[in-house]
């Protein structure tokens, strides 16, 4: 769920007074079920053609939908391995991108045109700032254009920075300055030398506390801020403290798995192995009873997992087991997982003593997904042997 949890900018959440279909939207959104979330956003826009918010919903959905397609919703079991900058782009169709770029445009034309009329238009500053903030995140996760993506992104902190001025007391419009000063401040300093950044040198801990803020005093964005914080706590090794904010996400959006799958992800991280398996055993028992949503859910994904969190825990048996049920099929794996169960492979065997079988394992990681962070760490092992340390 990295990409989920790591977005650059807010979320475009319904607001307090939204409408019913912006909320049936949403709740769609937040289960994972993007098209049934798409379509109710444009039957609310055809009764409301000229709302900005609207567009920005409809957008975000389109966007993370493909995202949701591509496997990039999901993070890397306990691998360390949480850059800001190695996923491989995406390759949405021509189609699905400019239908993106589309909505975006309109919502920022639309949101100009009340601002033409009213400079102090608060509703219109942050509309224009979540269409910036959705093609920052666009640029960053999709298409790997890192100085369009910080443009966007620090378009839309001064938008929502003018939001602030005008109403004080809107915590949720600064969810953004949060997002914005943690990742600027965890970036490369060649990325803090680009000529649009300077000025504004980003602070982690600053980003962080401001997103607690608004997890815990705001009123549009306290989901948004309560899901990138899950992400931000696992990229600062603090585990424990997003335990619970997953368990309570889990309660709230039932139908989506990657919720359970990122709380035995937390679990393992906090040193729990064992709590992990378990959240694991509740994803398998829901999957065969076939519980709303999980029918989406591929049990080779499962495997994964377990065999994932046996590794680390060092029952190299077992988790070999689940990882060679898991490549049996690999059809029903996305690139990044299915490069992942070739490379959990090759490493126990290097473990145990096992070389050729390991070599073959990092040749078919390498093959599976060649661009994936897997295949580049599987790269290494063809020249020495993997060793734990």
């Amino acid at each position: 769920m990295r990409a989920f949890f790591l977005a650059l900018a807010a979320l475009a959440m319904p607001l307090a007074g939204a409408d019913s279909l912006v909320n049936q939207a949403y709740d769609h959104f937040y289960n994972l079920e993007f098209d049934e979330a798409i379509a109710l956003f444009q039957r609310d826009l055809a009764l409301h053609p000229d709302s900005a918010e609207l567009h920005n919903h409809l957008a975000q959905s389109i966007v993370f939908r493909e995202m949701y397609r591509d496997g990039a919703l999901e993070s890397e079991l306990v691998s360390g391995n949480n850059s800001f900058l190695r996923r491989p782009r995406l390759n949405p169709t021509p189609e699905t991108e400019k239908w993106f770029l589309d909505e975006i445009a309109t919502a920022v034309r639309l949101s100009q045109a009340r601002l033409a009329a009213n400079p102090k238009d608060a509703a219109a500053l942050y509309a224009e700032g979540i269409a910036y903030g959705l093609r920052s995140d666009y640029y960053w996760v999709v298409k790997k254009a890192w100085r369009d993506s910080l443009k966007d992104a620090t378009a839309a902190r001064r938008l929502h920075n003018r939001v602030s001025e005008l109403q004080p007391g809107n915590v949720d419009a600064r969810l953004v300055q949060g997002l914005h000063d943690y990742i600027v401040g965890s970036l490369p300093l060649t990325f803090r030398m680009l000529g649009f950044l300077v000025g504004i040198r980003g602070d982690k801990e600053k980003g962080l506390r401001t997103v607690e803020d608004v997890m815990l005093h705001g009123t549009d964005n306290r989901i948004d801020s309560q899901v990138m914080l899950c992400a931000l706590y696992r990229r600062e090794n603090q585990p424990r403290k997003a335990i619970p904010l997953v368990q309570d996400l889990v309660q709230k959006f039932p139908r989506n798995y990657l919720l359970r799958l990122e709380l035995a992800e937390m679990y393992s991280m906090a040193g729990d192995g064992a709590a992990g398996l378990d959240a694991m055993r509740e994803v398998a028992a829901l999957k065969g009873r076939n519980a709303p949503g999980y029918d989406r859910l591929s049990w080779e994904r499962i495997y994964y997992q377990e065999g994932t969190i046996q590794f680390w825990y060092r029952d190299l048996g077992a988790a070999l087991e689940n990882l060679k049920k898991a490549a049996a099929a690999p059809e029903r794996l996305d690139l990044n997982t299915g490069a992942l169960v070739w490379l959990r492979m090759g490493q126990i065997y290097d473990l145990t003593n096992r070389r050729a079988q390991a070599l073959d394992a990092y040749k078919r990681s390498i093959a599976f997904a060649p661009d994936a962070e897997a295949a580049q760490e599987s790269r290494k092992y063809l020249g020495a042997p993997y060793h734990r340390t």
